[in-house]
């Protein structure tokens, strides 16, 4: 058996390929499918499969370029309803691809559709050696399972459903079967995944929290408290899987503005018409930027933060260092079924700078420096834009929360001054940079973007606080 974990770091996401005797099956392809065609033809196989654990909402998949291009079938779940030409499968039912058997395993929870993928080479052994977990079982966590709304299932009904899936289903399998998921840690999808990529079963045994031994309703109850916000675009991005995406050719090239004419949107994008999306490094964009840009840099994760932090329906300017960096923002734009951009900035905030007009900036300080700050300035504000979970494990002092990703929702409601000095911190920079440039477009005189974030602050021996303790 050949097989081959991708895994794309601005989306937390895994996916597989599996191959023996010339077939092969790609298992909840990334929207961009190039690779998984590269790595068929680099090993001689055909694409015979392309299978989805579930309706992904937290990006938009490939499936369907991918059958175009390779002729293969499309494998869903037979509750999954989508609309196009697809294989409808149920539980217990086999794809052979040459010497490998790929058992599917009906496992609602995180969704009602939801499958796993239990793999067995039969060359090896009779017994599965693998299963592909999708967004049920992570590596020390599993599927949230509140992203069924409005499909006639409530979460306390889909922590029920995940419950009898991992009891009466993934937890009867051997423990040395290997654990491969869909996601790991930063996605949305689940609240406190490991950085590790796969595991065991065995080993999720003894240290996933969510499979220790538990009523049910003690499980269903804390499966449904502290739930993060899910963000806007994934029911969106649910239904293009549905219906599946358009070929990611036929994607409009973005057009050159010029300074000038991006000046003429300034105003525009202050009513949130337009998004100018500034893709670079939290350093550079602090250095200088346009005024009212959003900075999500394509170094973090991008996708995430971008999808969550864009209206779906506006219009967007990238500003970027180069033309590849646009192209590259497109492409991942993309890939969570933001498909608006309007056009770039030709020649970057050089460009805009020789034209004479106005940059802003964004200080950028140490962990050391904030220290200082907090000791030498009381009028000093600040701001943590981490997510719960990581805030209640430690925190600056005197630090208010905010999540950044209902930030622009709940600024208004926060007690900051925006005259005052506001210090941004996150857990490494990333997410402080982005939250400085929503606390400046509304009309934050002095943000500040702690660098390193938190843990620089520990590594540094600063003290920390910890809520209710």
């Amino acid at each position: 058996m050949y097989f081959k974990q991708f895994y794309l770091g601005c989306l937390a996401h895994a996916s597989y390929f599996i191959g023996s005797e010339g077939e092969a099956a790609v298992v909840d392809p990334q929207r961009d499918v190039d690779e998984y065609i590269k790595e068929a033809d680099a090993h001689g196989f055909k694409i015979k499969y392309i299978i989805e654990t579930h309706l992904h909402a937290d990006f938009v998949s490939g499936h369907r370029e991918l059958a175009v291009r390779t002729g293969a079938e499309i494998v869903f779940s037979r509750t999954a309803q989508a609309t196009f030409k697809h294989r409808a499968v149920k539980e217990g039912e086999e794809l052979k691809l040459g010497k490998v058997i790929l058992r599917i395993m009906e496992t609602p929870g995180h969704t009602p559709e939801s499958i796993c993928i239990l793999v067995t080479d039969t060359g090896v052994s009779d017994q599965p050696q693998k299963i592909l977990t999708g967004d049920t079982l992570f590596i020390g966590d599993v599927g949230r399972p509140d992203l069924a709304g409005g499909k006639g299932y409530t979460p306390l009904m889909m922590a029920g459903m995940m419950y009898d899936t991992l009891h009466e289903k993934l937890l009867q399998l051997a423990d040395d079967v290997e654990v491969y998921p869909a996601h790991g840690a930063g996605s949305m999808c689940g609240k406190s995944m490991s950085n590790e990529r796969s595991s065991t079963i065995g080993e999720q045994r003894k240290f996933n929290y969510a499979l220790k031994p538990m009523a049910k309703d003690e499980f269903v109850r804390m499966m449904t408290a502290d739930l993060a916000e899910a963000p806007t675009y994934f029911p969106k991005d649910a239904e293009i899987n549905r219906t599946g995406a358009e070929v990611l050719s036929q994607l409009r090239k973005p057009e050159p503005f010029t300074p000038d004419e991006m000046r003429n949107l300034i105003a525009q994008t202050y009513s949130l018409r337009y998004i100018i999306l500034d893709v670079r490094t939290a350093a550079e964009f602090g250095a200088s930027h346009v005024p009212g840009s959003l900075n999500v840099g394509l170094g973090g994760q991008f996708a995430i933060w971008a999808g969550t932090l864009i209206p779906l329906p506006a219009p967007i300017v990238i500003v970027a260092d180069s033309e590849s960096q646009v192209d590259e923002a497109q492409v991942r734009l993309a890939r969570v079924g933001i498909e608006n951009v309007k056009g770039y900035l030709a020649g970057g905030v050089d460009e805009w700078q020789r034209s004479g007009f106005e940059l802003a900036t964004v200080p950028q300080i140490s962990v050391d420096e904030l220290s200082t700050l907090i000791l030498e300035q009381t009028s000093l504000q600040i701001l943590d834009v981490r997510r719960p979970p990581e805030y209640a494990s430690g925190h600056v002092p005197r630090a208010l929360h905010a999540p950044l990703s209902t930030l622009s929702q709940t600024l208004g409601n926060l007690p900051l001054d925006p005259a005052k000095p506001t210090a941004v911190i996150c857990a490494g920079g990333f997410r402080s940079s982005a939250a400085t440039s929503i606390l400046q477009k509304n009309g934050f005189a002095n943000p500040l973007s702690v660098t390193g974030g938190t843990t620089a602050w520990i590594n540094a021996g600063h003290p920390i606080e910890i809520p209710n303790s």
